[in-house]
């Protein structure tokens, strides 16, 4: 006799709704994880917690460079081989797209992206790793580097760490776990992390703020807030000195909206 893999109600048992949800049994549901990192977080103004600090967006929707800052991320390289790039189209829909990389010479995607909300090694060579920094961007590419960065893979991650998402057309989505990590190599000043919400007529509100000068802050929402679809929800901070690290964490819970 085969196996039975149902959720618990099935048996008549209870199953806790959020393991349901990961499990992929209650339709309409899903669950969006996103990780930030950034090492260098100064004093002069806000930056994103990503590697690079402050990414940019485009105004409508385009076909995007990827490439390497490692000659060793190739289609027959030590290194990362394939990117799969999940994205959101012209209309706020999810698209996504393999791409063979070729070092630090660009690859154009096939698909026209206006968000890039997550990148992911796919198949990687005997480095088992990306060998240099991805980016994903447009314009003039240097070593690997384009001009204007919308995403990227640090070395070694194989995914990225950027602490921003985009809603998809069609959904809400419920933050329900946001944590911020702050700390720096010495000295006693403070830092600040902020969660921002902006939305499609382009007003970005503050949402929770955290202080700290070592540290690490969660907040577990009793009540979710709410994100409509398209808003864009990133994390920042800013030091009272320069040179701290900075790491935001979201969890959100995307459910399809219902057709009026």
């Amino acid at each position: 006799m085969s196996n039975i893999y149902a959720s618990q109600t099935y048996f008549g048992k209870n199953e806790p709704f959020n393991l349901q949800v990961a499990r992929g049994q209650i339709s309409g549901h899903s669950i969006v994880t996103v990780s930030g990192y950034n090492s260098d977080v100064d004093s002069a103004a806000y930056e994103m917690i990503t590697p690079v600090g402050n990414l940019s967006y485009p105004a409508a929707a385009l076909q995007m460079t990827v490439s390497s800052s490692s000659a060793n991320d190739t289609s027959a390289g030590t290194g990362a081989r394939t990117v799969l790039i999940t994205g959101l189209d012209a209309d706020y829909n999810v698209i996504s797209e393999s791409v063979t990389l070729n070092g630090q010479t660009a690859v154009t995607t096939t698909s026209s992206f206006l968000r890039i909300n997550s990148m992911l090694v796919a198949t990687a060579g005997t480095g088992l790793s990306n060998a240099g920094a991805i980016y994903i961007g447009s314009g003039t590419v240097t070593s690997g580097v384009p001009a204007t960065v919308y995403n990227l893979i640090a070395i070694g991650f194989n995914t990225a760490t950027s602490s921003q998402y985009t809603i998809p057309a069609g959904y809400t989505g419920y933050l329900v776990i946001a944590r911020i990590g702050l700390a720096q190599d010495a000295g006693t000043t403070l830092i600040t992390a902020r969660t921002r919400f902006i939305g499609t007529n382009g007003v970005a509100i503050t949402g929770p703020i955290i202080v700290t000068n070592n540290g690490i802050s969660t907040i577990d929402f009793s009540y979710p807030i709410a994100l409509a679809e398209k808003t864009r929800i990133q994390g920042e901070a800013i030091g009272g000195a320069d040179n701290n690290e900075a790491a935001g964490f979201f969890e959100i819970v995307l459910i399809k909206n219902i057709l009026s």
